[in-house]
C-alpha cells in the first residue's frame, strides 16, 4: 500500500484515477474504520461519478503509522484542520468533495467550515454526544470482547486493539458527555447527509441539527432498516443518490464565481 510521509507520521492511501477536471473525492472512514474498511465502496462511486479519488487510513489505523496526537474529545477537530489539510496539500488535491462516514463525516462537516470543498456526503454524522452513543459503543465494547468484532477489525488494522480502545475510551469519557460541534460549523457548500432509520450509534436528531448548520443546498437520505454502514449495506443506493447530487450541485474543480442553487430539503425513504 502506498504511504505519504506527513508531520504527524506515515499515512497508507490509495488514489483512484479520474477525470481532473473533476473535483476529486476524498474519503474519510470511521472511528473503527480505516482504508480497507471500505471495500468496494470508493471504486464503485469514483467510477460512477468519474472522479478521481483519494481513499487513506488515519494515523493509528489500518496501515498508516502510530497516531502521535493524544485522544482527546477534540481529535475529530485537530484531524479537520491540521492533518487533513497536510494531506490534501502534499497530494496537490484542491475544493474536494469530501465523503465521510461516522467520525469521518464530523471530520468532513469541521473541515468544509475552514477550508473551500465542494460539496460534503456524510453518512451516520455526529453532531453532539447523545444516549444512542452511549449504548451503541458498549454495545460494541461487547461484541470486540466475545470476539466477533476483534476477529473483524483483525483483518484491516495492524493494531485493533488500539484502534478499538482509543475510539471506545474517548467517546465513553466523561469529558466526552459535553462534546458538540454544532456551534463550530459555518457550511456553505452543499451537503447530502445519509442515516439509516436503524443506525445503532445515533438517533436522526443528528441530520436534523446538520441540516441547521447548513447555509447551502440540502439533503437526506433515509433508508430504511439500514444501519450504521449504508455504503455497506445498501451501495448502490447510495451511490446512485451521490452521483445525483454531485451532477446536480457539484461544480469541475478549480470552477470559481459560481451561485448556487437555493437551499432545499429532500427525504428519500
Amino acid at each position: 500500500m502506498p504511504v505519504i510521509d506527513t508531520s504527524n507520521g506515515p499515512l497508507e492511501h490509495v488514489l483512484i484515477d479520474g477525470d481532473p477536471d473533476l473535483a476529486p473525492l476524498v474519503f474519510l472512514h470511521g472511528g473503527l474504520g480505516c482504508l480497507a474498511a471500505w471495500g468496494r465502496f470508493p471504486a464503485l462511486l469514483a467510477e460512477a461519478t468519474g472522479r478521481r479519488a483519494l481513499v487513506y487510513s488515519r494515523h493509528g489505523s489500518g496501515g498508516s503509522g502510530p497516531d502521535p496526537l493524544p485522544r482527546t474529545p477534540r481529535y475529530m477537530h485537530e484531524h479537520a484542520r491540521t492533518v487533513l489539510p497536510e494531506l490534501l496539500a502534499a497530494l496537490g488535491l484542491h475544493r474536494p468533495v469530501l465523503v465521510g462516514h461516522s467520525d469521518g463525516a464530523s471530520i468532513s462537516l469541521l473541515h468544509a467550515s475552514a477550508h473551500p470543498v465542494e460539496a460534503v456526503v456524510g453518512m451516520g454524522p455526529h453532531m453532539y454526544f447523545e444516549d444512542e452513543n452511549r449504548v451503541g459503543i458498549e454495545n460494541a465494547r461487547a461484541a470486540y470482547a466475545a470476539g466477533p468484532l476483534a476477529r473483524k477489525m483483525a483483518m484491516v488494522h495492524d493494531d485493533p486493539q488500539g484502534v478499538f480502545d482509543r475510539w471506545s475510551g474517548v467517546w465513553l469519557s466523561p469529558a466526552f458527555r459535553d462534546w458538540s460541534i454544532e456551534d463550530d460549523l459555518d457550511i456553505t457548500a452543499p451537503v447530502l447527509m445519509i442515516q439509516g432509520d436503524a443506525d445503532e450509534y445515533g438517533s436522526l436528531a443528528q441530520v436534523d441539527a446538520v441540516e441547521r448548520a447548513v447555509g447551502g443546498p440540502f439533503r437526506r437520505l433515509v433508508p430504511e432498516g439500514c444501519d450504521h454502514y449504508p455504503h455497506l449495506v445498501c451501495p448502490d443506493l447510495v451511490v446512485e443518490t451521490v452521483r445525483g447530487f454531485l451532477a446536480e450541485h457539484a461544480e469541475p474543480a478549480g470552477h470559481a464565481g459560481h451561485t448556487e442553487p437555493a437551499r432545499s430539503a429532500e427525504a428519500v425513504r
